[in-house]
């Protein structure tokens, strides 16, 4: 215990005003613990489980899936520990699902002061996520059966009578892939907003697309 009456006053000012900082920089920390502490709603785990089940489908993994929408609907950026509490998964699993994440631009990573560990974010707009998805399921998926498709309905052994079935076949892919790859990125380059406006116009598009 200190002794401020035997201090010198710019002494005991120091040291008082060192000992309120430290008390209010606890208190702060405390309000923060409380404001990020992630414990799901019914209604936040029926999505999360549910968001699970359908990255299962589209052939990523449940807790990658999980990851994600825990954190889109974080007000608050998670640190790992955070993560892995909350969904009760390992650590290390947490670890591999944010890489998974971070390599598909749909998560960030972000500082929180006063904390060194790496907090995480899901992207917030909807539109450009899923525009992301997108991208990234194109290069990841669609290229490499375009890269393919390309190579092999040029090979020479495809030229015979004989193949003249599997030409027609991959001719009729190889046509389908280049439409929709041309497609997605002259559409990439259309603005969020203006691709939200034609979506809405619904079957007008159609209508216009008649009469041109």
């Amino acid at each position: 215990m200190i002794n401020f009456q035997h201090c010198p006053p710019t002494v005991a000012w120091n040291v008082g005003l060192f000992i309120l900082l430290d008390f209010y920089a606890i208190s702060v920390y405390s309000v923060l613990t409380e404001i990020i502490d992630m414990t799901l709603t019914p209604i936040q785990q029926r999505f999360v489980l549910h968001w699970g089940e359908m990255g299962s489908r589209w052939g990523i993994s449940r807790t990658v899936a999980q990851i994600h929408a825990l954190l889109y609907l974080s007000p608050a950026p998670l640190d790992a520990e955070e993560i892995a509490d909350t969904l009760s998964v390992a650590r290390s699993n947490v670890s591999t699902s944010i890489k998974e994440l971070l390599g598909w631009g749909i998560v960030k990573t972000v500082h929180v002061l006063g904390d060194r560990r790496d907090h995480f974010e899901a992207m917030s707009d909807v539109w450009e996520m899923f525009r992301i998805i997108v991208d990234e399921r194109k290069r990841r998926e669609t290229d490499p059966t375009l890269s393919l498709l390309r190579e092999i309905t040029r090979d020479p052994s495809l030229q015979t009578k004989a193949e003249l079935h599997t030409k027609q076949r991959l001719e009729s892919m190889l046509s389908f892939f280049e439409l929709m790859s041309t497609w997605c990125d002259q559409t990439r380059r259309i603005p969020t907003p203006v691709v939200v406006r034609l979506l809405k116009m619904g079957d007008k598009i159609a209508k216009l697309a008649r009469l041109g």
